[in-house]
């Protein structure tokens, strides 16, 4: 090994197969390693199989603190890290762990941005049986997610919010993985999920995040204790790069809302910002923009945030924030009063139930991969959604349900699948002959 001595630069010596056979067998990497796998991979040096290995290996056995802290960076500077020295006011983002019917960043956006506090979103697309918010944007005729980081700071400074995915400038590491993550089963790993995040929000500019970390039978951490190692690892990252940061332990048990498929899930935030839509959606909608509000210093305290979210959301102006940002991201706004506009499947069917009882539980996670099957998700990284496709719930945990009533209605185009995802929904609810109490939404806080 003494012809390593003169090897000038130590990341010339590495190759990904020894490092992916160092993690299978339980290795730890240096910061060095970590930035010759990323920046190799993000440069097309490594290959998608190698990359693939090597977060499979990373899935099964884990990541150090150290690890994840050089990931987060080896991402968060695989691209530019934005500064707005131009913008007045403070900069807050929210981010969700993803979960069936989840659909919040479409309505707290133009709420806060409603109240003055700038709002630089950066999303994803789609992971595993959650729906992604560049997606369901994207069902919006002519909506732009791909905007250039130029036309990103000109969106922002005209009417205080954007929406869009990874630029080519910003955390192109994370939006390659991100991807690759999706179609390998590699997502539900707290360090891979923690690095993909905080890479993409640190990225953005920002001086506070709020942080949504889904816990239950459809998010991606179903054990609670898992999900608050996940929002700890998350908050710790933020302070350590000087930023403000909160994260809601909050419910996913059962769908979030009535709705999950995109353009239905896209009337569903419209719904709300008219100042209607499900109770659940409403609530944790407000609870998110309050904690906003108040780590933007645009409210002293939180229920001060949740009043000013409520006023905006009754006077219009959340909604017309909305519907100025759609027509600056070059989508037609006329979707706000016409959901025609939106993709529409042309079949529907219902799933009924059996037996008579309360609703007890659901297998939230198979609602998402039967919508997937049909088509509203992705299965492989290629793969092409029908953004029509959609699920109607009606019934919530607590609620009494009669032999022959309806608990959902399913809204497709192909009946390839159809009966499978039939069965998937059908076999997801679980009943008791005695009342259930209803879920409590917001389970803990971290870094209150």
């Amino acid at each position: 090994m003494a012809w390593m001595l003169g090897c000038p630069f130590v990341q010339t010596c590495m190759r990904a197969v020894d490092l992916i056979r160092k993690k299978r067998d339980s290795g730890e990497h240096s910061r060095e390693e970590i930035n010759f796998l990323i920046s190799g991979y993000t440069r097309g040096e490594i290959p998608d199989y190698q990359m693939a290995a090597w977060l499979m290996a990373t899935w099964i056995r884990g990541l150090s603190r150290a690890e994840i802290a050089a990931l987060t960076e080896a991402m968060l500077h695989s691209g530019e890290v934005i500064t707005f020295p131009e913008l007045p006011g403070k900069k807050v983002d929210k981010h969700s762990t993803g979960g069936v019917g989840d659909k919040t960043s479409l309505i707290l956006a133009p709420i806060v941005a409603a109240g003055g506090v700038n709002v630089p979103m950066i999303s994803g697309r789609g992971l595993g049986h959650t729906g992604g918010t560049l997606d369901k944007l994207e069902a919006i005729p002519g909506f732009n997610t791909a905007l250039s980081l130029g036309d990103f700071r000109r969106v922002l400074a005209a009417c205080g919010m954007v929406l869009i995915g990874q630029t080519a400038e910003i955390a192109p590491a994370d939006k390659k993985i991100y991807a690759l993550r999706d179609a390998t089963s590699t997502v539900e790993n707290v360090g891979l999920i923690c690095a993909s995040i905080m890479s993409k929000k640190l990225a953005e500019g920002i001086d506070a995040l709020v942080l949504d970390v889904k816990t239950g039978a459809g998010a991606f951490m179903q054990m609670e204790e898992d999900s608050v190692r996940l929002a700890e690892l998350m908050v710790e990252t933020a302070h350590r790069m000087g930023k403000k940061a909160i994260a809601l332990i909050t419910d996913m048990d059962q769908p979030l809302g009535r709705f999950a498929g995109h353009s239905h899930e896209v009337i569903e935030s419209l719904e709300v910002l008219k100042g209607r839509g499900a109770a659940d959606l409403r609530d944790l909608s407000t609870e998110l923009s309050a904690w906003m509000f108040y780590l933007g210093e645009r409210t002293k305290s939180v229920d001060e945030g949740r009043v000013l979210a409520q006023k905006l959301i009754a006077s219009g102006e959340a909604l017309e924030k909305f519907k100025r940002c759609i027509a600056l991201q070059g989508g037609d706004a006329r979707v706000i009063d016409d959901y025609s506009l939106l993709p529409q499947a042309r079949n529907h069917c219902e799933v009924k139930g059996t037996a008579a009882g309360f609703l007890a539980a659901t297998h939230c996670m198979e609602f998402g991969i039967a919508l997937a099957m049909l088509g509203g998700g992705r299965e492989k990284k290629e793969d092409t959604i029908d953004l029509g496709v959609g699920l109607e719930f009606h019934k919530r945990i607590g609620d009494r349900v009669s032999a022959g009533d309806t608990l959902v209605t399913i809204h497709y185009h192909s009946a390839a699948r159809l009966p499978e995802a039939q069965q998937r929904i059908a076999q997801s609810f679980i009943f008791s002959d005695q009342p259930v109490a209803p879920k409590k939404l917001v389970r803990r806080l971290i870094g209150a």
